[in-house]
């Protein structure tokens, strides 16, 4: 097991440095200018859009999801184990500088956020639900290319509701084995919960995506302020350590001692990896949960997309990193993963938090697989419309859930780190053959804003794009009689 262990870490550092970071850092780059820094430039839009009104059907019902209800099936993959678990194993294998590479990426994967949801949401299509998409849909419908899109939707399946989930039951066992104190070894705590985890994922997954979107919307509002309620307590007793860890953020980012020192490799893949794990941009998930939303225009989900990474790093991400290194001043022989932050806290609070930090992983990591579930169930509904295939799909999940409580996670981490860097190289390549497409949408809504309307996006707008299968006309897209265009 532990030749697999480190073949696997090999193989997956090898990808991503090789690969995965160039392409990912330059198609930011690129995004950031030809979009002219919409990451930055729109940001009032991003909370604008979030609570727009849902548009409705001819019976008055909601068309699908609303742009929040989206935004918390998103969040739900996105703030998971990553932002604590995560956070603790980059600043433990990169130091304090593995936290500025999380922020630059977070800031430029916006804009590859943005392209890609953007892309999920103009290429949808309708289910019984209301509608799905995603990378796998606008690599079949824009670029012609079902082939690239099975490929996509098969990795993705593997990645997120099986590895991925698996990782966020595993560290909700760690974590309450913790806090009882039976020790991982034979204890009984992993088995409980692997029996409780999937009992209640069944529960709700085989309720489909509107009983995900409830449940996400009422958990990840609650979880996000706990946690930083939480942190913000924390920081508030190291109040005085603040400037130092602020500064060391920065200079350990790229000082001399580690350029010398042949570390900053280490420490920009740490922030890098860890980042994307946690806010996904680029990574083409989001997409999936952005094109459920029925929305006026498309670029009002790759704008709430946007807001979902920064929610993700510069909220949730930097309160665990905060947490970490105000309490930890030495950080040699730091346990990497949830064990950094558990000792944390402990510091600070007694060890009565660790059941705090008990309850607050298993909403974090329960909404992330409910999130991870939705966007497997969209890329199986891709590849086929087979009810039994999508019921074996939803009791493989229940059982990856149920496996994942009681294996080891280091040989989970680093099979989630290599399929994710699989799956972001194909995502990336599509967005970037696309984002043509996304740049011509955000002109014309910003056209339309500075015109004083709602934008609002039919599929005459882009005569010459095939592949559309959505926004027929203006009563279909906003469920209402055709306004006068401008």
């Amino acid at each position: 097991m532990e030749m697999l262990d480190a073949w696997v870490l090999s193989a997956g550092d090898i990808l991503w440095t090789r690969a995965v970071l160039p392409v990912l850092a330059v198609l930011g780059l690129w995004f950031t200018i030809r979009s002219r820094v919409v990451q930055l430039r729109l940001l009032p839009e991003m909370f604008r859009t979030l609570t727009d009104k849902t548009p409705q059907d001819a019976d008055g019902r909601p068309q699908s999801l609303s742009a929040f209800q989206a935004f918390t099936v998103s969040a739900a993959s996105r703030v998971g184990v990553g932002n604590i678990a995560g956070v603790g194993t980059a600043i433990a294998l990169g130091g304090p500088g593995a936290v500025f590479w999380m922020w630059l990426m977070a800031f430029v994967g916006g804009a590859s956020s943005f392209v890609e949801s953007t892309l999920g949401q103009l290429f949808k299509v309708r289910d019984a639900d209301g509608f799905r998409g995603g990378p796998a849909y606008y690599m079949q419908h824009g670029l012609g290319a079902r082939w690239m899109g099975i490929l996509f939707a098969v990795i993705l399946i593997v990645c997120f509701p099986f590895a991925f989930s698996s990782l966020q039951a595993n560290t909700i066992a760690a974590t309450l084995d913790a806090a009882v104190g039976e020790g991982s070894a034979g204890g009984a705590v992993p088995w409980v919960v692997a029996v409780v985890l999937a009992v209640l994922s069944g529960l709700v997954v085989f309720g489909g995506v509107r009983r995900i979107a409830q449940v996400t919307q009422a958990v990840v509002p609650t979880m996000a302020l706990l946690y930083l309620a939480v942190g913000i307590v924390i920081v508030a007793l190291n109040v005085e350590r603040v400037p130092e860890v602020t500064a060391l953020i920065f200079t350990e980012a790229f000082g001399a001692q580690e350029v010398f020192g042949g570390a900053v490799g280490t420490v920009i893949l740490q922030g890098v990896k860890r980042g994307m794990f946690s806010n996904e941009a680029g990574l083409g998930s989001a997409p999936n949960a952005g094109a459920s939303a029925a929305v006026t225009h498309p670029v009002k989900q790759g704008l709430v997309q946007t807001l979902g990474v920064y929610f993700d790093t510069f909220l949730v991400c930097s309160i665990t990193a905060f947490i970490i290194l105000v309490s930890t001043p030495d950080l040699a022989g730091a346990a990497a993963g949830i064990g950094l932050t558990q000792a944390a806290l402990a510091t600070n609070l007694g060890s009565w938090s660790t059941w705090l930090l008990a309850v607050i992983i298993f909403l974090l990591a329960f909404s992330s697989i409910l999130g991870n579930y939705y966007y497997g169930e969209s890329n199986i509904e891709f590849i086929t419309s087979s009810p039994t295939v999508l019921t074996g799909y939803r009791t493989l999940v229940v059982v990856a859930v149920f496996a994942g409580s009681v294996l080891d996670s280091a040989l989970i981490w680093n099979t989630a780190d290599g399929i994710m860097g699989l799956m972001a190289l194909v995502n990336l390549v599509a967005i970037a053959l696309l984002s043509g497409i996304a740049f011509r949408l955000l002109r014309d809504y910003s056209r339309q804003r500075r015109a004083g309307r709602d934008p609002v996006f039919t599929r005459d707008l882009l005569p010459d794009v095939g592949g559309v299968q959505c926004w027929e006309d203006e009563q279909s897209v906003t469920g209402q009689v055709p306004a006068v265009r401008d």
